[in-house]
């Protein structure tokens, strides 16, 4: 299996790809946005979307959007073509689209919005917390995208405060306090540990 950031080279699949959104959204029963092939071969031709190969075949794919002037980021658009599920796969594409993100834009904060909870685990598990709507993006361009959405009716009727599904964001700011805060209590704690070491020693 071959998962890697997706070219030009790879618009052959971006019929496969769009089909495979659209049947997994029928069968789930689920709110996933439908995707034209036209709106995927823009995701693959900017280098910001992850496929995954085995061989030829298509197995996978992820995207990323910007949006905000670039404040903001969206990992989109996952799914897993049914004869490579159950394989752990999604987990694998997640990762790679999520470092993609923090690679190309260190700043931005990622989100994403769910149904699925077993995105919201692999969301949880790279570091992004529930939050409400208010705290992701505020450009309309985002918001049109869930007008292929079979709830987007409640999006609207909430004035885009709540849905169905869950936001959830990672802030790269939120996580450099949380590791300054764990690399000063350890430091801290080291202290701690030399300053009785030394009272020890002298003590003999």
């Amino acid at each position: 299996m071959e998962i890697i950031v997706a070219n030009e080279s790879h618009f052959k699949y971006a019929q496969i790809i769009s089909d495979t959104i659209t049947e997994s959204a029928k069968v789930r029963g689920t709110g996933i946005a439908r995707r034209t092939p036209e709106y995927i071969i823009k995701r693959l031709q900017n280098g910001n979307a992850i496929i995954a190969l085995d061989g030829d075949k298509f197995a996978g794919f992820c995207y990323i959007e910007v949006w905000g002037n670039k404040d903001f980021v969206a990992n989109s658009g996952l799914i897993v073509h049914p004869d490579y599920r159950n394989q752990g796969l999604a987990k694998q594409i997640k990762k790679a689209v999520f470092d993609l993100s923090r690679k190309k834009f260190p700043e931005a904060k990622i989100f994403g919005i769910t149904t699925g909870l077993a995105v919201m685990k692999m969301n949880y598990e790279l570091g992004y917390k529930p939050v409400t709507f208010s705290e992701l993006t505020d450009d309309p361009e985002f918001w049109k995208g869930c007008q292929t959405c079979k709830n987007f009716d409640i999006l609207t009727r909430t004035e885009k405060k709540m849905c169905l599904c869950t936001g959830m964001l990672y802030d790269p700011a939120s996580k450099k306090q949380e590791t300054k805060k764990l690399n000063n209590k350890a430091f801290q704690r080291l202290k701690s540990i030399k300053e009785q070491l030394f009272l020890k020693k002298k003590d003999k």
